[in-house]
């Protein structure tokens, strides 16, 4: 098989890179490890961009995003048992969009122009370093081939393509935080019209949402937790402890539909590109979900990819290519920064200790009387410009 572009990952930056380089005439073939319903079946991020959202709407993938995702102009901080509201709509004319990725994935699958190989089994990457790369993977027990000018790797953390660059040309960044997010979904009505970040002397805890009686509840727990020791009724009375009283007495409980653990780390490769190889999403970058950066960042490493590509066969320029990595990593940086500094205030250390809680609650304490922190608040986490 022949392809343009080889992409490794068929998750939402593989899939959404496909899909531009599609309307824009550039062949391409996706390659997935796991079946179709696997991928539509990860409970992911679900708060989007007022760039993300512009580049779905560009793409014709925005439709059922706008009719059936939550517009929010602001996000409500709780600590010391009170709670104030960050205002996006006054603070940085802009606001985001509750709209969860698993409903993203739907869509591209839906819109996809690219070939997409599902169960692609033993992926490897050959030849990246020359003008003549190509890919190798078995499906149903035989080896195929796909002959190509370029390869994508939008394969993730735990991918292939990033493993095959070699030892020494990539330099690695990585912060593992000691504990780790308690994530429920339940179908009962949010308990907020808008999110809560909730810092409080017992740990972080998150009221989120999907749709009217979709809940996404998450607490702040230990690494070496096991799930069997937090039964729904443990969880409910932590996180409504978490929470102001009024809060938490008006939160409607109910069976959990899903749980489980998630580890939090922050992680940066440079560069993103090696020869004819490129990285992009979790395959280059992790940031904690506090300041719901992962799948935003797919988003704008997929746009500036995917112009390069298009650049380089519609005119044979190279430029946006050789700057893709440099473009690509002042955006990420600032955004795990901002993932850094929402993490590091809103969460429990465990060297923390009395000091740090006080300082903690001093800093939200000054964010809720500052209408320059707030600002700068707002403008990250509505999305910085591309």
């Amino acid at each position: 098989m022949k392809a343009q572009v080889a992409i490794i990952g068929a998750g939402p930056s593989g899939t959404l890179l496909s899909h531009i380089l599609s309307r824009a005439g550039v062949k391409s073939v996706v390659l997935e490890r796991q079946t179709k319903e696997y991928v539509l079946g990860r409970i992911r991020a679900g708060v989007i961009e007022r760039g993300s959202a512009e580049v779905l709407r560009r793409h014709g993938l925005g439709e059922r995003m706008d009719h059936e995702g939550f517009v929010h102009e602001g996000i409500n901080l709780a600590y010391a048992g009170g709670m104030f509201r960050v205002d996006f709509a006054a603070l940085a004319d802009s606001s985001v969009i509750i709209y969860g990725q698993t409903e993203v994935q739907r869509d591209l699958y839906g819109a996809a122009g690219g070939t997409v190989i599902d169960e692609a089994d033993q992926v490897a990457l050959h030849n990246v370093d020359t003008n003549a790369p190509y890919v190798t993977y078995v499906k149903d027990g035989r080896e195929h081939r796909i002959d190509c000018d370029f390869v994508a790797g939008c394969d993730g953390y735990h991918g292939v393509s990033r493993a095959a660059i070699p030892d020494g040309l990539m330099a690695t960044y990585e912060r593992v935080y000691p504990f780790g997010w308690l994530g429920v979904l339940s179908e009962t009505p949010p308990v907020a019209d808008e999110l809560i970040y909730a810092n409080h002397e017992r740990g972080f805890a998150l009221c989120s949402m999907r749709h009217e009686m979709l809940s996404r509840y998450y607490v702040q727990c230990p690494l070496e937790d096991d799930l069997e020791a937090w039964p729904d009724d443990r969880f409910w009375g932590e996180l409504k402890t978490r929470l102001p009283r009024d809060v938490g007495e008006t939160m409607v409980t109910g069976p959990s539909i899903e749980k489980s653990i998630a580890p939090l780390r922050s992680f940066v490769v440079e560069p993103m590109r090696y020869e004819r190889l490129f990285l992009a999403g979790d395959a280059a970058h992790i940031v904690p979900p506090t300041g719901a950066k992962g799948l935003n960042l797919a988003v704008s490493d997929v746009t500036y990819l995917s112009n390069a590509l298009i650049e380089f066969y519609s005119t044979g320029n190279e430029t946006m290519l050789d700057e893709y990595s440099d473009t690509a990593l002042d955006r990420v940086w600032k955004s795990v920064r901002f993932s850094w500094w929402m993490t590091t205030l809103m969460h429990r250390f465990p060297d923390h200790g009395e000091m740090g809680q006080k300082i903690q609650e001093t800093e939200l304490k000054y964010l809720s009387e500052s209408h320059a922190a707030q600002a700068s608040l707002a403008e990250n986490y509505v999305g910085l410009p591309y």
